[in-house]
């Protein structure tokens, strides 16, 4: 299954050449086997960066807000939520990592050839529109932050707008990977603030491996918080920027063992952030007035410093920028990479804005566009709030059909295919993420929508996500009885393994969906009619109201 192809799909040469990573360098022609714990971990310190970016990233403003909310209005209860999210966080990520490896090409331009231009646009356009939004909720994250600590709002504004451009329109990839990791390192002033507050560790720790419902809440609110637990911790956009920053950071196959252990490590930073949230939020408000009336992130702030002091108040302002910053920058590049690799422009943070003018001015662009609209008067914040984590709702689904069908390409990944474990695990992703999307898009069409509606989706959509499951199984026995290929020995030797990369896209076999591929297809775009339907018509209400 070696791929002897010298030749392989690198749309950018930058993309070619040594790791140069924050903690170290791998050289290019480095392809000696690691002895020794001290040679494999100089090497994982080389590799760390796009696990961690990716996962802390994922922690901003909008998660600040979501997860304040859960410990604000239901205490820990919600926790568990988060435990099952981890496996979640790992499948979805573990594959575009992969394709990031052996492909070296975006995830946008693999939808682009292997599913057709009307895919392709369909995932671009989306993506820069949902990023669009959602880079405005950092910005607003900053504003709030900025607030509390008494700096006026168009200079904060303007400052972190200015300080987010700068960063990554160096020219050094390097020495944007450790600003990055600097901003990481800044999300752990979460842990003092949770030691401040010293929530009782038994309950959090009973709720956050127990699955339960705040008792006496309406389920038709404590759905819509679960559903924003499951849409600020699991976005598209993540998708996108990790696959194309595994490619800009040069990562081969060689390598990937280590990047997963990045990946593990982004998992636990980005859960511990999200635990004490929830956990500090709810000890703050438990008993109190504000109990059960979360305003926002700068209300948490004013809180802290009402019940604890200044100091946890100013701690939690801090985190909030600099969470905000690095969501900023990450959801920003996803959309540069993606755009860039839709295009075939330039797009590698190893160049120099003048010679990747298109790719630095959409980055750029995007962040001076989102900065003016939260400066702007009259602006709807929360309008555009709310179409963020509608439109993440409607489009998570369809992302992760597009993943499992590329992660079972034999033509894209060859021997690094899913084996069977993970395509059942990211068919039962793909299922309930679908299932909460709708509630989520169901519940923002129709605010008044009782807990028992909820109830009969949730059993209908069981009973759908079954009979589907059964169909698609029985497809895939079919198809395997049709090619009567006795099983062979999938045992491959390392060096092969390692060195088998994607052939150049327009030597690629054209892409035959199969039966189960056209189902899932099928139901997508059934799916995504209803969805963005649904969608259009809370907008249009709204702008009319």
């Amino acid at each position: 299954m070696a791929n002897q192809k010298v030749e392989a799909a690198v749309l950018d040469t930058a993309h070619v050449g040594d790791i140069r990573g924050a903690l170290g360098t791998i050289r290019h022609d480095d392809i000696e086997a690691r002895q020794g714990w001290k040679q494999r971990f100089k090497t994982l310190l080389a590799i760390l960066g796009p696990g961690l970016i990716v996962m802390v990233g994922d922690n901003d403003a909008g998660a600040f807000s979501t997860y304040a909310q859960a410990g604000q209005n239901y205490g820990t209860s919600l926790l568990w939520t988060l435990c099952l999210l981890i496996p979640v966080l790992y499948v979805n990520q573990e594959m575009v990592l992969r394709l990031g490896a052996v492909t070296g090409v975006g995830h946008a331009r693999l939808i682009l050839e292997r599913f057709g231009k009307f895919w392709g646009a369909f995932s671009a356009i989306d993506l820069f529109i949902l990023n669009a939004l959602t880079i405005v909720t950092e910005f607003i994250g900053i504003s709030l932050g900025m607030d509390f600590l008494g700096v006026p709002k168009v200079a904060g504004v303007c400052l972190a707008a200015v300080f987010i451009m700068l960063s990554a329109s160096t020219g050094d990839f390097r020495r944007f990977e450790r600003f990055s990791l600097i901003l990481v390192v800044g999300s752990l002033v979460l842990v003092p603030i949770f030691v401040m507050v010293h929530p009782p560790l038994t309950q959090v720790s009973h709720d956050f491996l127990v699955p339960q419902m705040p008792t006496g809440g309406k389920l038709s609110d404590v759905m819509l918080v679960i559903i924003g637990i499951v849409g600020t911790t699991v976005a598209p956009w993540q998708l996108f920027f990790q696959q194309s920053y595994v490619i800009d950071k040069r990562i081969t196959p060689r390598f990937i063992k280590y990047e997963r252990a990045d990946l593990w490590l982004g998992i636990v930073l980005v859960v511990i952030g999200a635990v004490a949230m929830i956990s500090f939020t709810a000890a703050l408000f438990g008993g109190r007035p504000e109990l059960g009336h979360f305003q926002d992130a700068g209300a948490v702030a004013t809180g802290f410093a009402k019940y604890y002091g200044r100091v946890p108040g100013v701690l939690f302002a801090i985190a909030l920028i600099d969470a905000s910053i690095i969501g900023a920058m990450a959801v920003s590049l996803s959309t540069a990479y993606a755009l860039g690799d839709v295009l075939s422009l330039k797009h590698s943070l190893h160049r120099k804005p003048g010679d990747a003018k298109g790719f630095y001015a959409m980055y750029c662009g995007l962040i001076a566009l989102a900065a003016a609209l939260v400066l702007l008067p009259g602006v709807p914040l929360g309008l555009l709030t709310n179409a963020v984590q509608t439109l993440a709702g409607v489009l998570l689904p369809s992302a992760t059909v597009f993943l499992l069908i590329l992660c079972n390409d034999k033509d894209v990944l060859g021997p690094w295919v899913n084996n069977r474990v993970t395509n059942l695990l990211t068919a039962v992703v793909v299922a309930v993420l679908v299932l909460l999307s709708i509630i989520l898009t169901a519940a923002v069409v129709f605010p008044d929508m009782s807990g028992e509606t909820i109830t009969d989706i949730l059993i209908s959509g069981g009973v759908v996500g079954l009979v589907i499951a059964i169909a698609v199984n029985v497809l895939h026995a079919r198809e395997e009885a049709d090619r009567s290929i006795p099983k062979q020995e999938r045992k491959i030797d390392l060096k092969a393994l390692y060195s088998w990369r994607m052939a150049p896209l327009t030597k690629l076999p054209t892409m035959v969906l199969s039966q189960r591929n056209r189902l899932w297809m099928g139901v997508l775009r059934v799916y995504l009619v209803v969805a963005m339907g649904m969608v259009i018509y809370r907008v249009i209400q709204v702008a009319l109201t």
